[in-house]
C-alpha cells in the first residue's frame, strides 16, 4: 500500500505539514518495500483550488491513504470519489519519519 504523508520539506527528517493542499511536499511511502520518494506539490501557491489540485496530484499517484491534518470539503470528495483513504492527524509536532515509524509499527 502507498500512503502519502504532506511535509514541510523533502526528507525524513522534515516536520509534518497540516496544510494538505499547501504543503510543500508529499512523500510516497511505500508499506511493502519501505521505499519513500518526495513529490513537490505543484500547487502550494495556486490563488485558489488548491486543495482540490492537490487531491487531483496524489489520486494520479495511485496512492491508498493520505495523512495530513485538514481536507477542504472539495478535496475530501475527490479523494472519497477515488477512494483515497484520508487520516488526520492534529500533531504540530512530528515528523515525517515518526508518522512512517507509527505506520509500520
Amino acid at each position: 500500500m502507498k500512503t502519502v504523508i504532506t511535509s514541510s520539506g523533502e526528507n525524513n527528517l522534515a516536520q509534518f505539514d497540516k496544510r494538505f493542499g499547501r504543503a510543500a511536499w508529499f512523500c510516497v511511502f511505500d508499506e511493502e518495500t519501505k521505499e519513500t520518494i518526495f513529490i513537490k506539490n505543484t500547487n502550494t501557491n495556486s490563488s485558489n483550488g488548491a486543495g482540490t489540485k492537490a487531491a487531483e496530484q496524489i489520486v494520479s499517484m495511485n496512492v491508498q491513504k493520505v495523512i495530513s491534518g485538514d481536507f477542504g470539503p472539495k478535496a475530501k470528495d475527490l479523494l472519497d470519489k477515488f477512494n483515497v483513504q484520508m487520516v488526520i492527524i492534529q500533531d504540530n509536532d512530528v515528523t515525517v519519519q515518526g508518522i512512517i515509524e507509527k505506520l509500520t509499527t
